[in-house]
């Protein structure tokens, strides 16, 4: 398949070297890419380049290595902007992922902001990162947390939503894409009904970054966070934005250097956004080595992300749905490169065991969506998911594994 800048999924392919190897003695096919995308060579380049050259701490030193280092750090936070289109650079506070996104916001806008007999909404589908931050959070301050059911295809109804917002709402925080059923949410409905009852909204995007395009000021969105191991970067970095109004009424996640402007025993004057809620010495190389992951992106384009994913998807059900026991958990209209599935009679690790005898990476088990799980009465799924640089032989082949595991399980 060729796209318009005549790059193939071959090429593609070419630029991730831990893709041309063989697991248990047959070539990897790796469908486990909504919990952790590989990263081409140009992101294992920058990374090395940096402890090469760069290495230094960042924003206050005056020596070539600190300047050196402190400008490509920002230049990672310049490139995230523009990724997410988000209106100033300021906007961009650096986490170690999605989940420390959630728990920042929680925390440092929550406990502030939030009191007793406020309401939290989220929805059943939620990883727990989406989901333990807020009972925390309702434990600390007396807030009420709800949830929008998911209906039995995976999806989610606005007028479910519709019904638990109140003038008692103060937050909403929504997954934009399912990590363990593909399920595409309407988030620009949810954050504008949201908005008509005076609620901040939080976008839970670790899914959607290396499959949607993100404009948080379309969104309109009051924050949103992702990861970069879920986009082809390096793990341990993520990006939380949040409107410039809502973080500056903030206070502080955490204390240290960085977060601070003046600092004595009868008090401490904190930094401009978004220093204040970066404290002690961040994840300096890898945040460096992102900024190659988005070009990567960029690069592709959506739109080929897009066609490319779908052609697996529809490949895969094509394959997949026709296997003596198959059942798809998660068959929402809108979805994601993702299939998650049971087999009757056949317990997921075993699945997912056999599997990776024959050189196949998938993920089994709940996803860390236990609740999600509770609800379709299941313990956990096989999870494949798919990225830009799986092709279609791949699935034919996971398909005819797939029907011979479970053709010998049956005898």
């Amino acid at each position: 398949m060729q796209v318009a800048t005549g790059i193939s999924v071959a090429e593609i392919r070419k630029q991730f070297p831990i893709l041309h190897q063989e697991v248990n003695g047959k070539p990897l096919i790796y469908f486990d890419n909504a919990a952790t995308s590989q990263t081409p060579q140009s992101v294992i380049d920058a990374l090395v380049h940096y402890y090469q050259r760069d290495n230094a701490n960042i924003h206050r030193g005056i020596h070539t290595l600190a300047e050196r280092a402190t400008t490509a750090f920002e230049a990672t936070r310049k490139a995230a902007q523009g990724f997410i289109n988000a209106r100033e650079v300021e906007e961009i506070v650096f986490t170690k992922g999605t989940s420390e996104g959630i728990n920042l916001v929680a925390q440092a806008y929550g406990r502030k902001l939030i009191s007793e007999g406020d309401e939290i909404i989220i929805t059943g589908m939620e990883h727990h990162s989406n989901i333990v931050p807020w009972q925390m959070l309702c434990q600390q301050t007396g807030a009420k947390l709800k949830v929008i059911p998911v209906a039995e295809n995976g999806e989610i109804k606005l007028e479910d939503f519709e019904a638990l917002l109140t003038e008692k709402t103060r937050f909403v925080s929504v997954v934009y894409i399912s990590n363990s059923l593909g399920t595409v949410n309407p988030v620009e409905e949810i954050i504008s009904k949201a908005h008509a009852v005076g609620a901040k909204v939080l976008i839970d995007a670790a899914q959607a970054a290396p499959h949607h395009p993100l404009d948080v000021q379309k969104l309109d969105c009051d924050f949103l966070a992702l990861s970069g191991h879920k986009m082809y970067g390096p793990t341990g970095v993520g990006v939380l934005y949040g409107k410039r109004e809502v973080l500056e009424a903030m206070d502080p996640y955490q204390g240290g250097g960085e977060m601070i402007r003046d600092v004595s025993f009868d008090g401490t004057t904190y930094n401009d956004i978004p220093y204040k809620f970066e404290a002690g010495t961040p994840n300096i190389a890898d945040v460096v080595a992102f900024k190659a992951a988005i070009e990567f992106v960029e690069g592709i384009g959506y739109d080929f992300l897009h066609q490319h994913e779908m052609t697996l998807l529809e490949r895969g059900k094509e394959k997949l749905y026709g296997i003596d026991g198959f059942q798809p958990i998660g068959t929402a209209e809108n979805k994601a490169s993702v299939i998650s599935f049971l087999v009757d009679g056949v317990h997921p690790f075993d699945l997912g065991m056999w599997l990776d005898a024959k050189g196949i990476a998938v993920r089994t088990g709940h996803h860390c969506t236990q609740p999600l799980m509770d609800h379709f009465n299941i313990d956990g799924t096989v999870r494949a998911s798919f990225a830009v640089y799986n092709t279609v032989e791949e699935i034919d082949t996971f398909a005819e594994a797939l029907t011979e595991i479970v053709k010998k399980f049956r005898k």
